[in-house]
Parts: structure tokens; sequence; C-alpha cells
């Protein structure tokens, strides 16, 4: 099972949210390590040797699978406080961040010189529509904060998804109530910030 350290919170700076390629393989490691592998991780919280061996279980072959046994509550309260809340919040802690980057401005933009160069170069432009009805169009290149931006909106709904997916197993293996993802999530920051 996979332990809090394997999700641990990276070093938040503006650099690490603009480097998209670090972002997501953050991200995407984190979800690979708890969410996308719930069944693993559930599974590993079941102790068969509490039952002992029966040497009858093996004259016959067991075809039905394990997976609807009930977790021990405890076993499972544990891994949702220690494990899954503790990954989801690191991610949402990051998404946090990065969204606030976006929305600052960014005075270490790399490409605003050459953007501001080329707004220069297309308002100085002559253009006669009548000969090509094309040529006033201009499209600026994007701020990397707008960039930012649409990266966060998009992992913030993948997040949803994912949490989604995962809280249906996990509520269905625990036998644990009916309760939403996000009202679990919210329970378990009210508790932790006793």
């Amino acid at each position: 099972m996979s332990g809090p350290s394997s999700t641990s919170a990276p070093r938040l700076s503006p650099q690490f949210c603009f480097n998209e390629r670090v972002l997501l393989d953050f991200l995407r490691l984190s979800r690979a390590t708890i969410d996308d592998s719930i069944s693993q991780n559930l599974n590993a919280l079941i102790t068969p040797a509490q039952e002992g061996f029966d040497p009858s279980s093996t004259a016959i072959r067991q075809t039905d699978s394990k997976a609807g046994r009930p977790i021990d509550p405890e076993a499972c309260r544990n891994f949702k406080d220690n494990v899954l809340f503790q990954s989801w919040q690191t991610r949402s802690d990051v998404l946090n961040f990065c969204a606030g980057v976006a929305t600052s401005p960014d005075p270490d933009d790399p490409d605003l010189i050459l953007r501001q160069a080329e707004s220069a170069k297309e308002r100085e432009k002559i253009v006669d529509e009548r000969l090509d009805p094309y040529s006033a169009r201009y499209f600026p290149k994007e701020l990397r904060t707008e960039s930012l931006a649409n990266l966060v909106r998009n992992q913030r709904t993948v997040e949803e998804i994912i949490r989604a997916r995962t809280w249906s197993l996990v509520t269905e293996r625990c036998n644990d109530s009916a309760s939403t993802w996000e009202e679990a999530l919210n329970s378990w920051r009210q508790r932790k910030q006793r």
C-alpha cells in the first residue's frame, strides 16, 4: 500500500507551476499511486491471516473474488485519514497555489518583451482590408499565466472525476456511509484542524 510519503507535497514556487510538465507529472504520479490503484490499496487492507488457513479451501477452485469481503472499519478509516485524504489535500493545495500564481501578475514572463514587440509591430502595420480581409487579424501569443489557468481548470475537472470514482469504490468496499467525497474530505479537514 502506498503511504503518504509517495504523494508528499512538492516545494511550491511559481517556477514549479509554470513548468507544466513537472506539474502534470506530480499530479499523475500522485493519482497513480493512490486513486488509479485504489482496488489494490483496498485489497491490501484485508488481512487473510485473521481467519486462519482452511485446508478445504484448496479442494475446489475458488472463482469468486475476495473483493466482496468487507474490510475492517478501523483499517478503512486509517487508510482514508492517513493516505487517501492526505493525497487529495496535497493535490488540492498544489492546484490552489498554482491557481493563485495564474491570477497574479507575471513580471518574469520570458516572452513578455517578444510579445510587446510583436504587438507594436502589428499596430504599425498598414492594412488594406479590400485586398486581404484576413490581414488585419492578429492573434497574440497566449500568456503563460493564461496557459497555467487553463491547465489548473482542466486538472480540477480531472480531480473531480477521479475522486468520485475512487470514493464510490471506497464506500462500496468499506461499507461506508453514502456521503459524497466532498463531504467526507471536508469532515476530515475539520477533524484535522482540531
